[in-house]
């Protein structure tokens, strides 16, 4: 079995059980070679990061490739109708990190709530009791009592409403398909009520057509004035323009996002590079990083291997995102 690794190195070697597989395995890194390279390696598995682009012009044109594997949940940068056609899996590892991407949305929301970053630039300015006295003058708002509006109630969702529990938040969802919870802490609501009426509201869902710049200029006049957002799912699921505009204007309170678009942040990005400093203070940003935990890490390569596993002994191998 030939494995296509676009992967880094030292954390397949670290986290990885792959050892005594004898599998062959060809080492191409975390940046994306030239596709004539992944073609080259002849492979039967690609088990790729999900920030990397696995086209058309690869799938095609290796008619040994069984089965690509994304080493995450997003698979929106393989093209799953060139695989479907050609016959070849698309597997993701949904679930695998969920408690970790959950764990960091609930981190974001408590450090917007409690202006973190704003308050430690005052202590390391030397002006502790300045911030002191602006916290005594006017309070800091708690998380417990908040309406928080989880957008998709996948794996991820439902980790983060048995977080969001403990510490006595208001819970509603909304997804496409589950319409019941099975919890009565946590009702559906219909998407533009939950914009209306929710303190935060947090983004767990894939990108898709229907997804795609679903927080923009007409959604967020819907957003109960100074609501936080929140966004570690994919950046395409806001309109980032739209977004700075309601930073700047108040209609938005603050914003907590784990990933931007495009990859790789640049400062040309609207949340960027144009925000006023005091508007600054209401945003979050971290690298895209919210499942990239040591557990998770454990768990996708347990799933690779057991799909891998699964197409050597001709079975359907486990989370299948192309419709074979």
């Amino acid at each position: 079995m030939k494995v296509a690794l676009h992967l880094n190195r030292d954390n397949f070697d670290r986290y990885s059980d792959w050892d005594n597989t004898g599998w062959d395995f060809a080492h191409l890194g975390l940046v994306a070679p030239d596709p004539a390279t992944v073609i080259a390696t002849k492979a039967d598995v690609i088990v790729a990061a999900s920030s990397l682009r696995i086209g058309a012009d690869i799938i095609r044109n290796m008619p040994e490739l069984k089965l690509v594997q994304a080493h995450g949940v997003g698979f929106n940068l393989i093209d799953v109708d060139a695989a479907r056609e050609a016959g070849v899996y698309v597997c993701n590892c949904a679930g695998a990190n969920a408690r970790s991407v959950a764990e960091h949305a609930v981190m974001m929301m408590l450090a917007l709530l409690k202006r973190y970053r704003y308050n430690e630039d005052m202590v390391y300015a030397g002006k502790q009791m300045d911030a002191k006295i602006y916290c005594f003058e006017n309070g800091l708002p708690d998380i417990y009592g908040r309406k928080v509006g989880i957008v998709g109630y996948g794996a991820i969702g439902k980790e983060l409403a048995s977080i969001l529990k403990a510490f006595g938040c208001k819970l509603c969802y909304y997804d496409t398909i589950v319409q019941d919870s099975g919890d009565a802490d946590v009702a559906f609501m219909p998407l533009e009520e939950l914009y209306t009426t929710c303190d935060i509201v947090t983004l767990h869902v894939p990108v898709t057509p229907e997804t795609t710049s679903m927080v923009n200029a007409e959604t967020l006049k819907l957003f109960k004035r100074g609501a936080i957002l929140i966004n570690s799912a994919r950046g395409e699921l806001m309109d980032q323009q739209a977004v700075a505009a309601a930073l700047i204007s108040g209609q938005l309170g603050a914003l907590g996002a784990d990933t931007l678009s495009p990859e790789p942040y640049t400062a040309e990005n609207p949340l960027i590079g144009s925000l006023p400093e005091e508007v600054r203070y209401r945003v979050a940003l971290s690298p895209h990083i919210a499942g990239v935990t040591e557990s998770f890490f454990s768990r996708a390569y347990e799933r690779g291997r057991g799909n891998i596993e699964a197409i050597m002994k001709n079975e359907r191998p486990a989370c299948i995102v192309n419709g074979l």
